[in-house]
């Protein structure tokens, strides 16, 4: 799919469509009005006729518009314009790319782009009408023998700026969208790979094309046997009852000067996830493929990181495994030591994701991060707090929190903070070692993170609870990519926040 940005008036636009917006009631955006009296009337003479009532995500296709160069002209309803706002946008670039890509054009010109978003310029919305139109028209079926695929796929977008001076912003907006969008691509086919084939190793071997692609990036691969000389024995117990041996990805992207602090970016790798002995039931278990999101999101952001060269440092930590039930499985009551030394009394092997990301965490302190953050599908307790709308965040730090927050917002891909308060801790006790792996029915995403912070004392650390927001599932089922679009903004923030620094420091 090739974007790219131009500005001019859509009558002479020699391409397949020309898109437009049309207001709920049967009014016309700026644009469709300019191009409305080049065609004597005949919009909007069908808008009153009752064609369009501008409802968000209504179409008209028209053909043959008169003084036009172009073949059709697309309608989109865009609901109240004074209810536009950035969830709706998204909605309507949606409706916009898949319609175009069911009606056969290869090509499109499209003018919702100047559609007016409070508070948002021209770069967000081309930024975010390239993410949008990726994820609309994404289609996993490497594992299908007949494909399903249209039979004139569109191939191409312009999109609309009202001036030729923002071209250039145009134009860098086009190259970030492009890279958030081929990150939420790579995190979605990982996702959604069975785990027959997306292994540990496999995450292992993609972390390492990873490197080859990109300079910048270096990676290495720890095996069984150098986790074992480690004594992450937490993260061990995990992969006790698979064959599958467990691998722990570390991959650096170095943009940022030599001695800048990195900011660490640890993914739940679990390929597999059945509860282990602590079986989950069968309904849906397939989704359990899905387990893995965490380090699949950190592999994207880091593709988007490195296509876009931001100018900072980021390693990607990923502990992967499986969880199964076998002979050698962990067993509920058996006590494991973490890399930190601490001892954990093991409840429940289905809150395996925790006693892997402790190690991970553990681990992470060797590179002297800025910041610490994780992201792990961990809790069904999220998906009942905040749904699929939301992932759920928890943080020792409140200006990371906070700028996590920002970075939410500005990606659209939305997050909640929960508290971590010291009174939760006590949910953890242990009769037998220093803390338990679960703290009971209550307050069930907030102990899983009380849990982690116990390894965290060292840094500012982060962590988000991506188990609502990962994946789909019904007629929807797959991966979201998520959080890769929060990630990327947050490390986007941080970079520009850091060269404004280095400016200031000079002068």
């Amino acid at each position: 799919m090739e974007f790219t940005v131009k500005s001019g008036n859509p009558e002479k636009q020699r391409t397949a469509c020309v898109v437009l917006g049309v207001f709920e009631p049967r009014r016309l955006s700026p644009v469709a009005e300019k191009l409305d009296e080049i065609t004597d009337g005949y919009i909007s003479n069908l808008i009153r006729r009752g064609d369009l009532e501008g409802k968000l995500g209504q179409t008209l296709l028209l053909h043959n518009v008169p003084n036009t160069l172009c073949d059709r002209v697309l309608l989109i309803g865009c609901g109240r314009e004074r209810e536009l706002g950035d969830s709706q946008y998204l909605k309507i670039i949606t409706k916009a790319a898949t319609t175009l890509n069911d009606i056969g054009a290869m090509e499109a010109v499209c003018y919702l782009t100047e559609l007016t978003i409070k508070g948002r310029d021209v770069a967000w919305k081309v930024r975010h009408t390239v993410e949008a139109v990726t994820d609309a028209l994404y289609r996993f079926d490497q594992l299908k023998s007949k494909k399903d695929t249209a039979r004139r796929p569109l191939r191409k977008l312009v999109l609309s700026v009202p001036r030729r001076r923002e071209l250039t912003s145009g134009e860098e907006a086009v190259h970030i969208g492009t890279a958030v969008a081929n990150g939420v691509t790579l995190a979605k086919d990982l996702g959604n790979l069975p785990g027959n084939i997306c292994t540990p190793t496999y995450l292992a071997d993609q972390a390492q094309e990873l490197a080859k692609r990109f300079k910048a990036i270096k990676t290495e691969i720890l095996n069984k046997a150098d986790m074992e000389q480690l004594g992450m024995g937490s993260l061990l117990s995990v992969a006790r009852g698979s064959k599958e041996p467990p691998t722990f990805i570390v991959s650096h992207y170095h943009g940022g000067n030599k001695d800048d602090h990195p900011v660490v970016l640890v993914g739940k790798g679990v390929t597999f996830d059945s509860g282990g002995i602590s079986i989950k039931p069968s309904a849906a278990m397939d989704e359990m493929k899905f387990d893995m999101c965490g380090a699949a999101s950190v592999l994207g952001t880091l593709t988007a990181v490195a296509e876009m060269g931001l100018p900072i440092n980021v390693t990607g930590v990923i502990p992967a495994t499986e969880n199964l039930p076998g002979g050698n499985a962990t067993k509920p009551g058996d006590v494991v030591k973490s890399l930190s030394g601490q001892t954990i009394e093991i409840l429940n092997t289905d809150a395996e994701g925790r006693l892997i990301l402790c190690d991970a965490l553990t681990y992470s302190e060797r590179f002297n991060p800025a910041v610490v953050i994780d992201i792990a599908t961990l809790t069904g307790a999220c998906v009942i707090a905040l749904g699929k709308h939301a992932s759920g965040l928890l943080s020792n730090h409140s200006p990371l929190a906070h700028d996590l927050l920002n970075a939410a917002k500005a990606s659209g891909d939305r997050a909640w903070e929960l508290p971590l308060w010291d009174d939760y801790q006590d949910q953890l006790k242990s009769n037998f070692a220093d803390m338990a792996n679960v703290g009971g029915r209550e307050a069930g995403t907030i102990t899983a993170a009380c849990f982690l912070a116990r390894f965290t004392k060292k840094f500012h650390w982060a962590h988000l609870d991506i188990a609502g927001t990962a994946w789909l599932g019904g007629d929807r089922k797959g991966a979201t990519g998520r959080p890769v679009p929060l990630l990327t903004q947050y490390l986007i923030d941080r970079a520009t926040e850091q060269r404004a620094n280095a400016e200031e420091k000079k002068t």
